[in-house]
C-alpha cells in the first residue's frame, strides 16, 4: 500500500486552547513533529507521536466512571479508537486508527482482544469513521488514508481489503450494510457509493451517486422505510442541501430499461438546508419518517418533515464549563457541536456532542432532552490551563445496543458504555408547551422539577438556551441553583421577555436543570408576535 496524506482538518482557536475539530481528518502529519522533538521509543503505537504530543493524542489518565457511565482502558497504549459497533452476541467491536487493527471487547468478562492486521504498513495511521456488522458474521469498516473498505471475518479472524473506487481526493467515511449492498459516503469525493459486499478485491461492482453541488462535501446518510437514501451535501460554513435519492425507483428502472439510459439525477430531490445548518454531519431517519440532522458548527440540530418540507431548529444546552475550561476568560459563547446521529429503540434521537463531551437523547414526542456528561476529559483539547477535571475525550464514535450506548474516546484510549436504564435524579415539566409573546412583553411560567429516586439532590443548576441568533429572548429564573428534596417537587418561576428588537417568528426555548453528570430539559415553543 502506498502511504497517502490527505483529508480535511479544521483547527479552531478556542479561547486560547487549541481544539482539533475532526469533521474528517487524515492522521498522518496532523501535527508534524519538529525534527528536534524528542521521541522516546516504547515499542507501542505511542511511538507515532513525539513525547510532547503523547498526552494530547494518547491519553492523560485512567478510565473513569459515574452512576451512568463505565469506561474501560484499552490495554495497548495510544490506539486512538474511533468507529464502533456491537454484534448479536453483545460483543463490542471497534477500530483503532493508530494501529490499523480491529479490537473486540467482551462485556461479560470485561476483556479485550486486539487482532493484528498483517496487511497494515508499519506506523500507518488512518481515520476509520464507518463500521457495521454484517449478518454473515463479519465487520466492515472504512479507512481513508489508503482509500480502503475492509472486511474482518469474525470466524476466520482474517482481514480482506477492498480498494475504494476513488477519483481525485476521496475520503470514504461512514458505512452501512444495507441488505445486499454496502453504502459509503465519500466525504471529499462528492458522492455516495453503493458496493457489492460479495466481491472483495481490485475488481468490484459499484454505483457512484454524484452529489448535486460540485466542489462540496458529502455528509452522512440514512435509509428510510421506503428505501430512499437521505444525505447532506454542503460547502463548509456556506450553503448546504438535503438530498433524497429514490433508490427503489432507480433500481426498478434499471431492470426495466437498462442502466446506460438512466440519468441518476432524475431520481434525486433536493431541499435547501436552513442558513444556520453550516456543517450538517449526522443524519438519521426518526419516528414518523422525519429526517434529523446534526450541525457540527453550532449547538443546533434540525428536524425535516418530508410531507410539509419544513425544517424545525432545536438547540442543546450550553456545554458544562468543565469541558471548555475558559481559563483565558475569552470564551463567550461555547457551543456543543452535535456530530453524528442515530435513533434508539424508544424512538429517541441520539447524538454525540463533541465539544460538550456529552451524549444527548432527544425525545420527539415528549420534546425533552437528556444529556450525559462523559467522565474522562483530556485538557489538551480545551482552554484548561491550570484547571482540574477539564477538557474533551473526543467522543466521535458510538453505537446503540438496546438500553446501552457504547462509545469510543479517541484521545483518551478508552471505550465506554452508557446505561440509560439507570434512573434519572429528576424529571422536568413546563406548565405550557407553547407561548405567544409580543415584542417588548414579559411573561412568566412554571418549570417543575420532580424528584425521581427518593433521594435529596443538592447543587442543581438551572439551565436555558434558545434558537434565536440575536438574543431576541431573555430568560430569567427566580433561582439559579437549588436543592431538590426527595419528597417534594420544586417549582422554578421563569420569566421570558421578547426584546423590542426581536424578529416576529417562532423559536425553540430549552429549559431544564443539571447536575455534574446529567442535564435534563424540556422544549418550549415561543412565538414572537408584532
Amino acid at each position: 500500500m502506498k502511504k497517502q496524506t490527505k483529508g480535511l482538518i479544521f483547527v479552531v482557536l478556542f479561547g486560547g486552547g487549541l481544539l482539533f475539530w475532526a469533521t474528517a481528518a487524515s492522521m498522518p502529519n496532523v501535527m508534524p513533529p519538529n525534527e528536534e522533538e524528542e521521541v522516546t521509543i516504547t515499542g507501542t503505537p505511542a511511538d507515532n507521536f513525539p513525547d510532547s504530543q503523547r498526552a494530547q493524542f494518547c491519553g492523560t489518565g485512567q478510565a473513569k466512571s459515574n452512576q451512568y457511565i463505565q469506561e474501560y482502558k484499552i490495554p495497548t497504549e495510544c490506539t486512538q479508537p474511533l468507529a464502533i459497533v456491537t454484534d448479536p452476541q453483545g460483543n463490542v467491536w471497534f477500530a483503532q486508527t493508530n494501529t490499523g487493527k480491529i479490537a473486540k471487547f467482551d462485556p461479560n468478562s470485561e476483556t479485550f482482544v486486539e487482532y493484528d492486521n498483517p496487511s497494515w504498513p508499519p506506523s500507518g495511521r488512518s481515520m476509520m469513521w464507518g463500521m457495521d456488522y454484517s449478518p454473515d458474521g463479519s465487520i466492515w469498516f472504512t479507512e481513508e488514508a489508503y482509500d480502503s473498505i475492509w472486511k474482518f471475518s469474525i470466524s476466520d479472524e482474517e482481514y480482506s481489503r477492498m480498494t475504494y473506487p476513488s477519483s481525485g481526493d476521496s475520503l470514504p467515511q461512514k458505512l452501512q450494510v444495507d441488505g445486499s449492498q454496502i453504502i459509503v459516503n465519500d466525504f471529499t469525493g462528492n458522492k455516495l457509493t453503493f458496493l457489492d459486499p460479495a466481491q472483495v478485491g481490485e475488481e468490484i461492482t459499484y454505483l457512484s451517486l454524484p452529489s448535486p453541488v460540485q466542489g462540496s462535501l458529502t455528509g452522512d446518510f440514512a435509509v428510510d422505510s421506503e428505501n430512499n437514501v437521505w444525505y447532506t451535501n454542503w460547502v463548509f460554513q456556506q450553503d448546504g442541501i438535503l438530498v433524497k435519492f429514490d433508490q427503489e425507483g432507480y433500481n426498478k428502472s434499471v431492470l426495466d430499461e437498462g442502466i446506460d439510459s438512466l440519468p441518476l439525477f432524475d431520481y434525486i430531490q433536493v431541499y435547501q438546508l436552513p442558513a444556520d445548518a453550516t456543517t450538517p454531519n449526522g443524519v438519521v431517519v426518526g419516528p414518523e419518517g422525519n429526517i434529523w440532522i446534526a450541525d457540527t458548527s453550532s449547538s443546533f440540530f434540525f428536524a425535516f418533515n418530508p410531507d410539509t418540507e419544513e425544517f424545525t431548529k432545536y438547540i442543546t444546552s450550553k456545554p458544562h464549563q468543565s469541558t471548555y475550561g475558559n481559563a483565558s476568560g475569552l470564551i463567550k459563547s461555547p457551543v456543543s457541536r452535535p456530530y453524528w446521529a442515530d435513533v434508539d429503540n424508544s424512538g429517541r434521537i441520539v447524538f454525540n456532542e463533541q465539544t460538550a463531551n456529552r451524549l444527548g437523547f432527544f425525545d420527539p414526542v415528549e420534546q425533552s432532552l437528556v444529556e450525559y456528561l462523559i467522565p474522562s476529559k483530556n485538557p489538551n483539547w480545551s482552554d484548561c490551563e491550570g484547571l482540574n477535571d477539564c477538557g474533551l475525550a473526543q467522543v466521535f464514535g458510538f453505537t446503540i445496543d438496546d438500553e446501552k450506548v457504547w462509545f469510543t474516546q479517541w484521545v483518551e484510549n478508552n471505550i465506554g458504555v452508557l446505561d440509560t436504564s439507570v434512573p434519572l435524579p429528576f424529571s422536568i415539566e413546563i406548565d405550557s408547551q407553547e407561548l405567544s409573546i409580543a415584542k417588548g412583553e414579559t411573561k412568566e411560567l412554571d418549570m417543575i422539577v420532580y424528584p425521581q429516586t427518593g433521594n435529596d439532590v443538592a447543587g442543581i443548576e438551572f439551565i436555558s438556551s434558545d434558537t434565536t441568533q440575536f438574543s431576541d429572548i431573555e430568560i430569567t429564573p427566580d433561582v439559579t441553583t437549588f436543592q431538590l428534596d426527595s419528597d417534594a417537587p420544586r417549582v422554578i418561576k421563569v420569566t421570558i421577555t421578547a426584546r423590542d428588537s426581536a424578529l416576529a417568528t417562532s423559536h425553540k426555548v430549552l429549559l431544564g436543570a443539571q447536575t455534574d453528570d446529567v442535564t435534563i430539559s424540556k422544549y418550549l415553543t415561543v412565538n414572537i408576535t408584532q
